[in-house]
């Protein structure tokens, strides 16, 4: 898979305007200005393939990323950014289960939460539906270069233990210094070798 071949393919509000196509798509999702963007550009060498919103909350639409026609990476919206009405969070929540219920092609999610703040409830709501729906997954603690090594450390704990999960299996991220790239890339093929 060559990472430099990625092009954005399509943004997608309702199922129809999925792409369609028999590859694997890896889905990142978290809470608006988690960093899913950010993250993206950081896993692909790319500064601005796919679009960081300057103000929270502001990503109502499902990007879709081709990776060297092998992989697909999907931007889902963010979650849990207060300052939007309850009828646009619905709308927003709404888009990305249709999402995450209906694609056959999903294989993989990515949540991706921030290091610095304890798991909200939006975030054990969503790590909860995950393991029900049985896709495989991984955790990525985004922002990891604000923290010192032995706070990235401390936060990692805190974290698996809000979650039930072992501390060990949360990938610290820092799309500024690039910190965790390769091993959430070699866990992310790791898996999609696993799952396909």
């Amino acid at each position: 898979m060559n990472l430099h071949n990625a092009r954005y393919e399509v943004t997608a509000v309702n199922p129809e305007q999925y792409p369609e196509h028999d590859m694997p798509e890896v889905a990142f999702i978290g809470r608006s200005n988690v960093g899913k963007s950010s993250i993206i550009n950081c896993l692909l060498n790319r500064r601005n393939l796919a679009r960081v919103g300057g103000t929270p909350g502001k990503t109502r639409v499902i990007n879709f990323y081709n990776i060297d026609d092998t992989i697909y990476l999907v931007d889902l919206p963010g979650y849990g950014y207060a300052k939007v009405s309850k009828q646009e969070k619905a709308s927003w929540g709404k888009l990305a289960d249709t999402y995450l219920t209906s694609r056959k092609n999903l294989k993989l999610l990515v949540l991706l939460l921030d290091i610095r703040h304890k798991p909200t409830q939006d975030d054990m709501t969503m790590k909860s539906w995950i393991s029900a729906s049985g896709i495989p997954y991984i955790v990525a603690a985004t922002k990891a270069d604000k923290l010192s090594r032995p706070a990235v450390m401390t936060r990692k704990k805190d974290i698996a233990a809000v979650l039930s999960i072992p501390a060990d299996s949360i990938i610290p991220f820092s799309s500024t210094r690039r910190t965790g790239r390769e091993e959430l890339l070699e866990t992310i093929q790791k898996l999609l070798k696993a799952e396909i």
